[in-house]
């Protein structure tokens, strides 16, 4: 017997897949006539499946607890979130929009300050900032791009409306999980990517490794490319290696590489040195160089600041990116875009209130039981309260966090996070998600992947979605509908049995 579809209720939640009137949306209607149609043993079957696939492929995340290091099995759900491309195109011009914004800001961070002279940004905001370099001063990399690859976080409130929640500009983790679930969901429904026109996400690889061989300083040769990792007890191991095999690159660890008198970085090989044109950077910036940064660390390469600085070595993303992947400096950004493009922002930020402004500060105290927290610089969604689920005693102790130090807070409304149908215990019930989108940054040129990591709050009623803190993910599908109503027309009653195009 079916699942009985009329039994799911997304309450006062905007739902990705259905519409309040339990009908489903457009883009999702193919999908779920499929999965009315099936019984329950067929759908647990199908999850069983997945988690087997996850297992034999070694899709795993790290999580940190008591002290130790654990390796998981990526938690999926089987149920893929949609989205219509008509509505995603916009989106992706709005990413663009703010990328381009956002290193423009950069640049001028460590350039002329303009924004600080113009008084569109308060000079204390990067007085205090903790991901400012002074080391970068007066450094212009290569098409004045400093945040190559982006992962920007996309909410969707209750009226059905996307807001930027963050933006990820450090070393932002999470696409390979996008590239593994497309190839799990492939192996459980096989049938519905014949059917349904979704757009491919496996050219992901191919794009990182143009942005990265754009970088190198000998364009007409052919690059020498390495990914740096902090090593196997890093949460993002697997997608260090992950990333590096697909794009046929070395994966290294700092004492693989070093600098040599003539300040080019070189790899340590049985036949010699070898030079390396651009370093994928998966190490924050004070473990990189022992000579700029942290004199003891021994994640980097001593000397590499200097390397990159000369134009020796291309570095994504570029030291210092971080200045703008800070939660306060976030607030700023749709002034960012007007005072640097002359522009509208495209997708809105969440509303926020920056507690080092006593206004806004006194707000925020007074309101703790109805806003959510979060400190300028974490990330993995720890150090946040969430007000409207926090105890009196955690919001006291906030209060005093915000007090001592107002710079390092901000805050933002509960948003009434979108759902989408999920696979649980007790059966298919809706549980919120956001969505992490991709963004390749080489000058002239911007990509962002066709949808991106959609991470889903696996505990009912929970918002947090990082896989760290009980989260997981979904399939992200862009479905074409316009091509879709094109074959069918063109089909005629065939059109049931129509051929997807891409969906790789």
């Amino acid at each position: 017997m079916a699942f009985e579809w009329s039994q799911y209720r997304c309450n006062e939640f905007y739902d990705e897949l259905l519409a309040g009137s339990g009908e489903p949306r457009p883009a999702a209607r193919r999908l779920l006539e499929y999965l009315r149609g099936i019984s329950p043993k067929d759908l647990a079957d199908r999850r069983l499946a997945a988690d087997l696939a996850i297992k034999v492929m070694g899709i795993t995340f790290t999580v940190y607890s008591e002290g130790k290091t654990l390796d998981r099995a990526w938690p999926f759900d089987i149920i893929p979130r949609v989205i219509p491309r008509t509505e995603w195109e916009r989106t992706e011009r709005g990413l663009k929009q703010r990328v381009n914004a956002l290193n423009q800001f950069i640049q001028d961070i460590y350039g002329e300050q303009k924004i600080v002279k113009d008084k569109i940004v308060p000079a204390e905001v990067l007085v205090d900032s903790v991901n400012f370099r002074p080391q970068c001063v007066g450094v212009q990399p290569k098409y004045g791009v400093w945040a190559h690859i982006c992962g920007s976080d996309l909410v969707r409130d209750g009226d059905g409306t996307v807001y930027v929640l963050e933006d990820n500009l450090r070393v932002p983790s999470g696409v390979s999980y996008m590239l593994e679930n497309r190839m799990v969901t492939k192996r459980v429904w096989p049938e519905l990517f014949e059917t349904t026109n979704i757009l491919p996400v496996d050219d992901y690889p191919a794009q990182l490794y143009d942005t990265m061989a754009a970088l190198s300083p000998r364009p007409g040769d052919q690059p020498n490319m390495v990914l740096l990792t902090p090593g196997i007890y890093n949460s993002a191991y697997f997608e260090h290696a992950y990333l590096a095999q697909q794009m046929g690159i070395e994966l290294v660890e700092g004492t693989d590489l070093f600098v040599g008198d003539d300040d080019c970085v070189y790899t340590r090989t049985i036949y010699g040195p070898k030079r390396v044109d651009v370093i994928y950077r998966r190490v924050d910036d004070l473990f990189i160089d022992p000579e700029a940064f942290r004199p003891d660390s021994i994640l980097g390469v001593k000397g590499l600041m200097r390397a990159w600085i000369k134009g020796k070595v291309g570095l994504a993303n570029a030291p210092g990116a971080g200045v703008a992947d800070d939660k306060v400096i976030y607030a700023y950004v749709p002034a960012m875009i007007k005072y640097y493009l002359d522009e509208d922002p495209i997708l809105p930020n969440v509303p926020s209130y920056l507690c080092m402004d006593d206004k806004q500060r006194q707000h925020v105290l007074a309101n703790l039981d109805k806003l959510v927290v979060k400190p300028a610089n974490e990330s993995g969604g720890y150090g946040m309260l969430i007000g409207p689920r926090a105890s009196r005693e955690e919001r006291e102790k906030f209060r005093a966090l915000i007090e001592k130090n107002p710079r390092n807070y901000m805050a933002q409304p509960t948003l009434s996070l979108s759902t989408a149908p999920t696979i649980t215990d007790e059966g298919i019930e809706p549980r919120h998600l956001d969505l992490r989108p991709f963004i390749l940054s080489r000058g002239e040129s911007t990509y962002v992947t066709t949808g991106g990591l959609t991470r889903v709050a696996l505990v009912k009623g929970s918002l947090v979605v990082n896989s760290s803190q009980g989260g997981g993910s979904k399939d992200t599908w862009i479905v074409d509908l316009e091509e879709e109503a094109a074959q069918s027309q063109s089909q005629g009653p065939a059109g049931q049995a129509q051929t997807q195009r891409g969906g790789r």
